[in-house]
């Protein structure tokens, strides 16, 4: 039984683990916690990633952690390589059985990691990069992101400090909560709710 990581659900147990189709902080937050489920403390036993010309994991190694921050979720092996990937507006993660029929096209799939349960993988992420894992903060991308808003505790007086701060001055509300330098994992949708309920034109 698939469990899938975009807008499609056919069953009530897929659908606990279902994700919309336009990735916001929250479903990627979801997707790592099911991905944490069906990988942690496994040993990979199939690994594919056709357009990878950086460092790769090895068949044998152990899946030790699956993060997120924001839009970015990241799994980490046990010899210290990590595999970051974004998923902007068009990519998901799907889980899937050994041997099961995959829901979208194999040519799609930017990312196969496999277990003796499990197969995930990662369709049309247009980010998908590894490196040897050492502080986030120094990574060019992780290390300017601001507060993710799906952690327990968000510093949410840092996100404030941040708008208030904005330059240029003049940028509008509406692209201010899109940029993930303030606060992480708000995408369009929260966007336009927040400014809806708080009754604040764009």
């Amino acid at each position: 039984m698939s469990r899938h990581f975009s807008g499609e659900s056919r069953n009530n147990i897929a659908e606990r683990n279902t994700l919309f189709a336009m990735p916001e902080g929250d479903t990627i937050y979801r997707a790592a916690a099911a991905l944490r489920i069906a990988l942690i403390g496994k040993k990979m036993t199939r690994f594919e990633a056709p357009r990878l010309t950086s460092v790769l994991p090895r068949v044998g190694q152990t899946i030790e952690e699956v993060r997120s921050r924001g839009k970015h979720l990241e799994i980490v092996w046990d010899d210290g390589i990590v595999l970051h990937t974004h998923m902007r507006m068009t990519g998901s993660w799907h889980l899937y059985h050994p041997g099961e029929q995959w829901r979208k096209p194999s040519q799609r799939a930017r990312v196969v990691i496999g277990t003796l349960d499990w197969e995930a993988v990662c369709f049309s992420a247009p980010v998908v990069e590894t490196y040897r894992d050492f502080d986030p903060r120094r990574h060019p991308i992780l290390g300017s992101l601001g507060p993710d808003l799906c952690q327990p505790s968000p510093d949410l007086d840092e996100c404030v400090r941040r708008m208030m701060s904005y330059t240029p001055t003049e940028t509008s509300v509406a692209e201010v909560l899109l940029d993930q330098r303030v606060m992480c994992g708000v995408g369009n949708v929260y966007r336009c709710e927040l400014l809806w309920t708080t009754e604040i034109h764009p």
